[in-house]
């Protein structure tokens, strides 16, 4: 089983160099994801994510609560995607741009806090299912990865168990889904 969050920032703290790799490894992708959809270029979304990092780095002995530092990852790339906006807005005015033609321009640049929570809130069952054991992560992901369900008689086919297994399969697996979900303060 993968360390908890908070595992990681503690030892973050302590110097370990595998902690911080493994901590942001974790939270890279789903920091590189928001800005993308903000509306960022590559580039843009990749220093945002760098810049995330560095602050962590410097704060990491002033978390409060460790358990939590998604959230204080998500709303750091929040506030460095909105400081970089700003620059751009800044810059943009200077050259002679006028208000309205920014607005335009950046009018559905942030998202709604409802899709940001959602994407969170997938990073962090996508961690809870690679923890999980590979017959759970496979029929876990077989059942819900595809917004139609697929047959149960299909799974138990792919699977190569009796069609009867899957539904009490799928319950212990959601047990054990859950109680990682739980340790993991979700």
């Amino acid at each position: 089983m993968e360390p908890s969050d908070e595992a990681l920032v503690l030892a973050c703290r302590q110097g370990d160099a595998a902690a911080w790799e493994a901590l942001s490894a974790r939270y890279r992708g789903l920091l590189y994801n928001i800005c993308r959809r903000i509306g960022m270029d590559q580039e843009e979304a990749a220093d945002v994510c760098q810049n995330v990092f560095a602050i962590l780095a410097q704060k990491l002995d002033r978390i409060e609560q460790p358990a939590r530092i998604s959230a204080w990852l998500v709303t750091t790339a929040r506030h460095e995607a909105w400081k970089l906006r700003q620059r751009e807005r800044a810059a943009m005015t200077h050259m002679g741009f006028d208000e309205t033609q920014i607005d335009s321009l950046t009018e559905d640049a942030l998202l709604p806090d409802e899709l940001l929570l959602r994407v969170e809130e997938q990073h962090t069952v996508q961690i809870a299912l690679a923890a999980l054991d590979q017959r759970c992560g496979r029929l876990l992901s077989l059942l819900f990865s595809r917004p139609d369900p697929m047959p149960y008689a299909e799974i138990a086919a792919m699977l190569g168990v009796p069609v009867g297994s899957i539904g009490p399969r799928r319950g212990r697996c959601l047990r054990k889904l859950r109680r990682i979900l739980d340790n993991m303060g979700f």
